[in-house]
């Protein structure tokens, strides 16, 4: 059975206060906009600036799928995902504490975030068993029994070392019965507060993470009861799990008023274009989403708010580059035949010129409505996806 050791996070626990340094993390408004509750601003990180809104690429296993950290700078990345559940389980974060951390361990100098793994071992349904005390399941990879409990995931966290860490949370299913969904909440709540007594690291941010399901009510005790800890950052979770877009909007505009407004707000696991248009419209600052490489590996792209399949034969003969005014590599260098030639032929290099493009696209996306509320154009600009 694994179980949380001293050694893995020994490395680190020296000259470190439990509460993080409320400079290192500050969230700094620069504009609003005059229609919605849209916001720009800096979130500052110990490894530099993340301007928002922004989305990030998620790098599950310290790697966003077949780019480079180089190519991810050249996409205009600023901050980064890699999943606590998925590194515990290989390569271990003892190891990559001794690697000198995540950041070292990937060759990434810019601001990360690493998920607790709540959603994957929720994920786990027919595999873990819940309690009180944490989940307990076996390996995917090896059979092992491991126990996550908050401490536990705060532990592997802390090891890790990336600048923002999540709590432990409980993530209900879609759908779901409301006495399930109140006892995932009030379990995710109970769960914050052993995560806040386990960080141990004072150049690490504790976002809480917003459950309660397509439950309004619940979303609004949840928040109101997080907003009274004062972290560093907040998070709505459990949304993206089946649920209708409908659904996902009613969330996210009911429960994200009701958190500080001068802390970062963080959608977990959206990333098409309507959804964090109308997420930012609501004050959303920050998104992640896997859409990005998953699509370039089934040879998607994303172009103008499209899905192109460019495995398609219109692309065959078609010289164009995948769009004339972005100015991601893929699109500087390549034409639409030749991604199309490549993913027929199955060629590594087309998941990576894809995801390049798809990862800017989004990227782009962000930075374009950034630009517009400091413009205050937000709505007249994004009028199509609002």
């Amino acid at each position: 059975m694994i179980t949380p050791s001293a050694s893995s996070s020994s490395a680190f626990r020296a000259g470190n206060s439990k509460a993080p340094s409320p400079e290192a993390f500050a969230y700094q408004l620069q504009a609003r906009c005059s229609h919605t509750k849209a916001r720009a601003g800096v979130f500052h990180t110990p490894h530099g600036p993340v301007h928002t809104p922004r989305f990030m690429p998620v790098g599950t296993l310290a790697n966003v799928k077949t780019v480079t950290p180089a190519q991810l700078k050249a996409c205009n990345a600023q901050m980064v995902l890699a999943n606590t559940y998925h590194l515990h389980l290989q390569p271990g974060e003892a190891l990559i504490a001794e690697a000198g951390g995540v950041h070292r361990f990937m060759n990434w100098d810019g601001p990360m975030l690493t998920d607790s793994g709540g959603f994957q071992v929720f994920s786990l349904s027919e595999m873990r068993t819940v309690t009180d005390e944490g989940a307990t399941f076996r390996s995917p990879r090896d059979g092992r029994i491991i126990e996550m409990t908050p401490e536990h995931s705060i532990e592997i966290q802390n090891a890790l070392g990336a600048d923002v860490i999540m709590a432990f949370d409980e993530c209900p299913p879609y759908p779901a019965t409301r006495e399930a969904v109140v006892n995932a909440t009030d379990r995710t709540y109970r769960w914050l507060k052993r995560c806040i007594s386990a960080h141990d690291r004072a150049d690490q941010a504790l976002f809480g993470i917003v459950q309660g399901g397509t439950y309004l009510d619940l979303r609004a005790t949840a928040a109101k009861n997080l907003a009274a800890l004062d972290l560093p950052g907040y998070a709505i979770g459990g949304v993206s799990v089946g649920e209708p877009p409908e659904l996902i909007e009613q969330i996210v505009q009911a429960t994200t008023p009701l958190l500080p407004e001068d802390k970062p707000r963080y959608l977990m696991g959206v990333g098409t274009y309507r959804e964090m248009a109308q997420a930012i419209a609501a004050g959303i600052d920050l998104f992640d989403c896997v859409i990005p490489t998953r699509l370039a590996r089934h040879g998607a792209a994303l172009v103008k708010g499209d899905r192109w399949n460019l495995k398609n034969a219109q692309f065959r003969r078609d010289l164009n580059p995948l769009d004339a005014d972005c100015p991601c590599y893929t699109c500087q260098n390549f034409t639409r035949a030749y991604l199309c030639h490549l993913i027929h032929a199955k060629e590594m290099l087309a998941y990576t010129l894809i995801s390049i493009h798809n990862i800017t696209e989004l990227i782009r996306f962000t930075t374009m409505i950034r630009s517009a509320i400091l413009q205050d154009s937000f709505t007249a600009e994004f009028a199509a996806w609002l």
